[in-house]
Order: C-alpha cells, then structure tokens, then sequence
C-alpha cells in the first residue's frame, strides 16, 4: 500500500496511474492520521514553494510529515516534493520548509533557458536501491526554475548538468528526493518507482557515468482534436488552419490511441490542442477532460492541454476563473497547460496599461503552480514591409523576399484559430508573456502548417532570442532533416509536429534515428 500526499495542486493522477500500472494500490492521505499510518508515502509536490507550504499548514500536513520523516520510513519526494525536504526556498522568501535536510532551494543562475525543461542525465553520488536494473545513459524528465543546494554532501544521492552541476537528487535512510519525475519518465521511471514500491536492499552497484549530463532535444507530438459534424472528437490537421476536406473535418484518429501510439514511437512529450472546445462553459467540455484520464493511465510523458483556459461568466452570471479551467486539467491527468487567443487579449492589456495587474490567466495559475506549467501558443503570419520604420512593431531583416521585393517582415498574432490578426508582433508577445509568468513558449506559423516545407528558421530564431525561457518550433516539419535544420539552426529547445506523425509519413522513431549521434536525444 502506497499513502499519497496531496496537497490539492498539480497532476498527482500521473503519480497513482504509475504506482497502479505497477501492481500497487494508493490510499490518498486525507488528514494527519492517513500520513502518521503510511507504510510508504509519496510526495508528489507541484506547483510553487511558497503556496505548497501555506497548504500544507492549512490542512495541518507539516507536523505529521515531519514526524513520519523523522521516523525514517520510506518516503518518495517528486519535485517540490523534495525541495519541502529543505530550510527555505528562493521561491517564496521568508516561507519555511519542512527543515529535514540543512540547506535551501535556488534559482537557476545560468545563461540557459529557465526553466530547465526536459530530459536529462543523472550521476550517481552514491549506491541506492532505487536505481537497480537502470543503465548508465538512462534520462529522466525534469521541469523547474529552482533546485536544491544541500549543505550536508552526504545527502548527495544524484547529480545533474545545466550550466553547471546541481543536485538533482537525495537519499539518507529510507528518504529520498528526486528533482525528476519518475511518472514522467517513461519505462526508466517507471522501473525506479517499482523499486521504491518493492523495498529493495540489494543494489547492484551505482550506475558508471562519465563526463556532463547532457539535456535531450525534445521530440513533441501535437494533437489537434475537435468535434466531427457527427459530435464524436477525432485527431484532425489543417492546412494553414483549415481542418476541412471536401467538406468534413479531416479524421486522423481517436485521441487516446494515437496519443499512445506515439508513447510507444518515442515522443517526449504529448500535446493536445482542443482547437473546437469551450464555445460555451469550460467545464462542461467533459470529453476532452476524459481524454486526459484515459490517456495519462497509460502515457508516462508530459502531457500539455491548449483550449478555452480563460476567465469565464456563464448564463446565470457565476464566474469561473481560468484557474479553476486550468486546475480541471491538471486533476485529469495534464502537466502543462497552454493559453493561445487569450494570451494575446492580455498582452494587448498590459500594452495599453503598461503594467501587470495580477489577474491575469498567466499570472494567476503560474503564481500556484509555477511558470513551468504555463505554455503560451503563438499563432503568427509573416506581414511584409519595405522599411522597419513603416510599422510600429518589431520587424526583422528576412532572407525570403515578399511579393514585392519586400527585404523585411513582422509577424503577427492572430486569434481564433487564425482567422483574426492582431497589431502585436509575435516577439513582443512572447517577452510581455514571459515578464507575466510563463514559462515555454510554443511558436507555430501559419505560413508554414500543413505545407511541409521546414520550420520558419527566422521567426523561431527572432523569439528564441527575445526571451529566456524554452521555445518550442512548430509547423512546417515535412521530414527528419528538418527537425535536424531547427535544431542546428536554431536554439529551440524541442520540435513540434503533428500530421506527419498521425499519417505515418515520418514516425518519431524514425525522426529520432536519424537524430542519433548529431543531435543529443533521448
């Protein structure tokens, strides 16, 4: 029996759905007596330190888990869920942690993208159980601005390499603290769950490792999905934004097969985009959150949910805030969250006030479950100009001359699906959005979707170095070389595709074969 501790933010569903995949049986810890009563607990901490902490007080969790904690039982802390281990966090300054390990949690100092977003490598510090049957080059998911500065080495279970070394890892006794999410992790975290779960003593010895962890460029899997004219949701893919062919909308699939397909390929994450969702009230859009729970019982990547996450007033009045959409998602089954149209609405905002207000969608659910849950889809078309000084935004010298002899474009936002422009640019979009609080930023172009004919190098290289957090390159990809051009072209972190995907025209093995040896990969 597995005792879970959640705190009421974030996914924890992925957490059951592993521990369950895996033979065992979870009994979520409702109050101090489930904690104090646990043969093992998991900790499965998401979201920010300073409001993880405040929960925990409410519900008067701090006490009991620093009693079980001191006990030495066996206990699994995941992500935040290891940092509460530590005195204080950089994150919410003046907040205290549990205190069970002397030292504090940081913020990354690197000239890096933050957050560290991604797959990456682990070093063995020292022998644990948790790790028999994984190999030297195994790679683990992580996603977080912050990690651990233990003073105590001896707590040291793992490290990991973004700009410079960090513990990515903790061990002493029966506790142990990983910054990656095992559940997220595909079959090598799923394997050092069982590990956990089964108690084992034996080791077989830390894992050999050489040289720096190396971050993995990520391979993303996107999934359009709508309502058919015959009200069932299907996979469907557009050209430039168009989903219709001879009249009916293009059915490639059911979403929680071809989701799991693409597990099974490869993919390193998973995205679904609800592109007909929300029309009326957000929580009534009961399929696409079942869509999540089924999926998530059997794909242990990250998975991403776009569609209607906005503030809402439904016919009687009663307001429901894009926090509430957001954390709907999140309990079904959702790691990341991604705002598109409205995203764009509140850039406009903040334009004309010039400051935050705090409110906002952004704002609001990347202050409770961080900036690493927060994807901001930018939907831009190149609009060409003779001269910079012709348009008020920001405007980039292109290679690709306009139907006039143009040597300049811009791009612009657009909402709804496309269909409407917006007078702010795409580069200006992604740095306000980013000063809000989002964390990744994921850049599709209309010019491009659907034509197969390579990423727009240009736009992705004008955000890419407009902000500091990841971006991840969308449409356009037609072949392997492509994700290979962005990669070596570019800084993207990751790569986004979709219809070559679902009609198997390039499957994401084969991307990742031809990947191997010049591009790191998982």
């Amino acid at each position: 029996m597995i005792t879970l501790l959640d705190y009421g933010a974030g996914n924890v569903r992925s957490v059951i759905n592993a521990v369950e995949r895996l033979g065992g049986t979870v009994k979520v810890a409702r109050d101090a007596e489930d904690i104090l009563a646990a043969e093992k607990l998991i900790f499965p901490g998401v979201g920010a330190f300073g409001n993880m902490m405040q929960i925990l007080h409410t519900r008067n969790f701090v006490a009991p888990l620093k009693t079980y904690l001191q006990s030495d039982r066996p206990f699994f802390g995941i992500c935040l869920g290891m940092q509460a281990l530590f005195e204080e966090s950089e994150e919410a300054l003046g907040t205290k942690g549990l205190g069970i390990f002397k030292g504090k949690v940081v913020r990354f100092t690197t000239d890096l993208a933050v957050p560290h977003i991604g797959w990456n490598g682990i070093r063995i510090q020292q022998p644990s159980p948790i790790f028999n049957g994984l190999g030297a080059d195994e790679k683990f998911y992580f996603v977080h601005s912050y990690h651990i500065a233990p003073q105590e080495a001896d707590v040291r279970l793992t490290t990991t390499d973004y700009g410079y070394e960090f513990v990515s890892a903790v061990q002493r006794g029966n506790v142990i603290g990983t910054q990656y999410h095992p559940e997220k992790s595909g079959a090598a975290g799923l394997k050092l769950l069982k590990n956990f779960m089964a108690g084992a003593v034996a080791t077989d010895g830390p894992m050999e490792t050489t040289g720096p962890t190396r971050l993995a460029k990520r391979i993303i899997a996107c999934l359009d999905v709508r309502a058919n004219d015959r009200g069932d949701l299907v996979v469907t893919k557009g050209d430039q934004y168009d989903v219709r062919d001879r009249g009916e909308v293009r059915n490639l699939g059911k979403p929680v097969e071809l989701a799991g397909r693409y597990y099974e390929e490869g993919a390193d994450e998973i995205t679904f985009l609800n592109i007909t969702g929300f029309r009326d009230f957000p929580l009534e859009d009961m399929p696409m959150i079942e869509v999540l729970k089924q999926t998530s019982r059997s794909v242990f990547v990250p998975l991403t949910i776009g569609g209607g996450i906005r503030n809402y007033t439904d016919k009687n009045g009663r307001r429901y805030s894009a926090l509430e959409v957001a954390d709907a998602y999140f309990r079904s089954g959702a790691d990341k969250i991604s705002i598109g149209s409205d995203a764009v609405m509140i850039v406009e905002q903040y334009l004309a006030s010039g400051k935050c207000t705090g409110t906002s969608a952004i704002e609001e659910i990347s202050r409770v479950y961080g900036s690493q849950a927060v994807v901001i889809s930018i939907d831009p078309r190149r609009v060409y100009v003779q001269s910079p000084d012709d348009v008020d935004q920001q405007v980039i010298p292109t290679a690709i001359p306009g139907p006039n002899g143009e040597a300049y474009c811009w791009y612009e936002c657009t909402i709804r699906g496309g269909r409407e422009g917006r007078p702010v640019d795409a580069v200006t979009l992604a740095q306000v959005c980013e000063k809000l609080g989002a964390g990744e930023i994921l850049l599709n172009c209309i010019d491009r979707d659907g034509t197969n004919s390579g990423f727009d190098i240009e736009l992705i290289n004008a955000v890419k170095s407009a902000v500091t957090i990841p971006v991840i390159a969308s449409s356009g990809a037609g072949s392997a070389r492509h994700f290979l051009e962005v990669f070596s072209q570019t800084k993207a972190e990751s790569a986004l595709a979709a219809g070559i995907f679902h009609r198997r025209e390039v499957p994401i093995d084969a991307v990742k074969s031809f990947l191997r040896g010049k591009v790191e990969i998982r």
